[in-house]
């Protein structure tokens, strides 16, 4: 009997042990580089640090976002920062080779997308809503939406094996209000890793040290050093909280500490994948429990 007792609780144990270190795989997906940072990079750099999988997926390669680079050059320069990138934020980044601005929600890349879900064994997927101002924002979204079944499909892209479960699929948080507003559904407190947040985008740097101060009327106004850069973007770029957001930090954190979170990152749940429990979502999301 003591025996039996003592397998009885190894095997506990070993299942408890086993479920704490199962890693939650996550997959993040923009129009071009730096999307993905911008949208999801803190909560990313936390699912990182807690020993998770995460793939930044990148569907354009940014060839044409800026006013005197552009082309091939461009997109080995967008390449290799989102590489860097990666290694900041503790991610695989991927830089898929479509023309940027003329992005279109093709057969062929709807079934890379599914392909790159299906190997990365997603149960998370984070990607834009399909109302913006950029084709290439909208369209990345309404392929994303346009994979999130047929991951589970067989006889869709058969050379790679579906999923036997849909993940959850998540849009990133936006302004924009029509036709309809975002919903917060989930927000993560990123406080902790806001830096790191703005030090894995600062390794864009045609892009937030040129190309988007040069649309803006800002380029004279970029610091020239590399810390002084990082902190100009973090006063630039930095996540604020807003109301709407704040009252689902109140859900998943409680109001007392929600009320000290500086910085968070919100997402809604697309209908399209699987509708989690808010049981589900603190187990997806272990950062909510901690």
């Amino acid at each position: 009997m003591i025996r039996q007792n003592i397998l009885i609780l190894a095997f506990t144990f070993f299942t408890l042990f086993s479920f704490a270190q199962e890693k939650i795989n996550v997959v993040v997906i923009g129009a071009h580089p730096d999307d993905c940072d911008i949208d999801a990079g803190g909560t990313a750099a936390l699912f990182s640090k807690a020993g998770h999988n995460v793939l930044f997926i990148s569907v354009t390669n940014g060839d044409a976002g800026h006013y005197e680079k552009g082309g091939g050059a461009l997109a080995k320069i967008r390449m290799a920062e989102a590489k860097e990138a990666g290694k900041r934020f503790g991610v695989e980044y991927i830089v898929l080779d479509h023309h940027d601005g003329e992005l279109m929600p093709t057969l062929d890349i709807r079934l890379e997308i599914i392909r790159l879900i299906r190997n990365w064994n997603a149960d998370i997927v984070i990607g834009p809503r399909p109302n913006d101002y950029h084709p290439d924002h909208r369209n990345t979204a309404i392929l994303v939406q346009d994979a999130a079944f047929m991951v589970i499909v067989p006889n869709i892209a058969p050379d790679t094996p579906a999923l036997k479960k849909n993940p959850v699929f998540l849009f990133a948080e936006d302004g924009f209000q029509k036709p309809n507003p975002f919903k917060a559904d989930i927000a993560i407190d990123i406080s902790e890793v806001l830096d790191q947040k703005i030090y894995g985008m600062a390794a864009h740097e045609s892009q937030f040290f040129e190309w988007l101060p040069w649309l803006n009327g800002q380029l004279d106004d970029v610091p020239s050093t590399e810390e002084g850069r990082v902190e100009w973007l973090k006063n630039w770029r930095k996540p604020r909280v807003k109301n709407s957001v704040k009252q689902s930090l109140i859900k998943w954190y409680g109001a007392e500490k929600a009320e000290k979170i500086k910085y968070a990152e919100a997402f809604e749940i697309c209908e399209f994948g699987h509708r989690p429990s808010d049981e589900e979502i603190r187990k997806l999301f272990p950062m909510l429990s901690e």
